[in-house]
């Protein structure tokens, strides 16, 4: 995603075995689909590296120095392209949990609801 107009994804890593079974979406992904998306997106540097008796993954860098890895084990390339597209859009943050799931500046005066009533 670009944030003020600079895509955040500086480079995307694609890590694939040539000759494992769960790499066989991805060999064909980096044949059918790989080109063009390097097309479409020419400020993405894409590297692809042999990394033997692994599961293949995408790992996509960002500016600010975060990294997301996503796993592609037996994955059709349709779905490793709809991923990659996943990382190139993503802004890189970390991931923040909430402590409750309604988030105010401003709290209630009267406490928080409870189902206990006291007559």
């Amino acid at each position: 995603m670009a944030l003020r107009g600079v895509w955040q994804l500086q480079k995307l890593v694609v890590n694939y075995c040539d000759w494992g079974g769960s790499s066989r979406g991805i060999r064909a992904f980096m044949e059918a689909h790989l080109p063009a998306f390097k097309e479409k997106n020419p400020h993405l540097e894409v590297v692809t590296e042999l990394v033997r008796g692994q599961h293949p993954n995408l790992k996509g860098i960002y500016k600010n120095h975060n990294e997301r890895v996503v796993c592609v084990r037996n994955l059709p390339p349709e779905d490793i392209l709809l991923q990659a597209t996943r990382l190139r859009n993503s802004l890189g943050r970390k991931v923040v949990k909430l402590r409750t799931r309604h988030v105010t500046k401003r709290p209630s005066v009267q406490g928080t609801w409870t189902t206990d009533l006291k007559m």
